[in-house]
């Protein structure tokens, strides 16, 4: 059996641990499963906006889709449900430094130990994504508009627009 082989079946299998200790021991804040259950790679998560926020009562699907070298490399992260947020882009991805390439980052904006490290799992990057959505990085905002609005007018516009955000996740939540 070649390595790529050996290594594709132990992606497999850690990928199917992981979301069956998901699934047997709940995180609060999230939920994960797969989203055909016939690839592992691909997965839907629903994150309940964290209380005490704009996001509260929110309940917002994202796919998460790990690469083939995970965990070398860190999954892709995308809101389909529309949330209006200065580190998600108006595509719904989702930009924070733990989902950034490891290494240097170019533009010398984050330190490397801030992004992607192989030591992460799908907790910690919920948990973090969780916490943007409490607490939004406005200094490197993948939606400029919405930073925008969230450092000129937070209790106005763009709170209006998460809120419609938000109403709109509940009707949709369990479709």
């Amino acid at each position: 059996m070649t390595h790529f082989v050996q290594s594709s079946i132990a992606l497999r299998v850690a990928l199917h641990l992981l979301i069956m200790e998901l699934n047997k021991n709940p995180v609060e804040g999230f939920s994960a499963g797969l989203i055909d259950d016939n690839d592992l790679y691909r997965w839907e998560v629903l994150i309940i906006g964290p209380p005490d926020t704009l996001y509260e009562g929110g309940v917002f699907k994202a796919h998460l889709t790990f690469p083939k070298d995970y965990p070398l490399r860190p999954p892709k992260m995308k809101f389909i449900t529309e949330i209006w947020h200065p580190n998600v882009d108006k595509n719904g991805d989702v930009c924070i430094s733990i989902l950034h390439e490891p290494g240097e980052d170019k533009y010398g904006y984050e330190k490397p130990e801030e992004r992607w490290l192989p030591i992460h799992t799908v907790e910690t990057i919920m948990i973090s994504v969780i916490s943007m959505l409490a607490d939004p990085n406005g200094d490197s905002p993948a939606n400029v508009d919405a930073a925008k609005e969230w450092r000129e007018d937070r209790n106005g516009e763009f709170k209006r627009k998460v809120a419609r955000c938000v109403r709109k996740s509940q009707e949709t939540a369990f479709e």
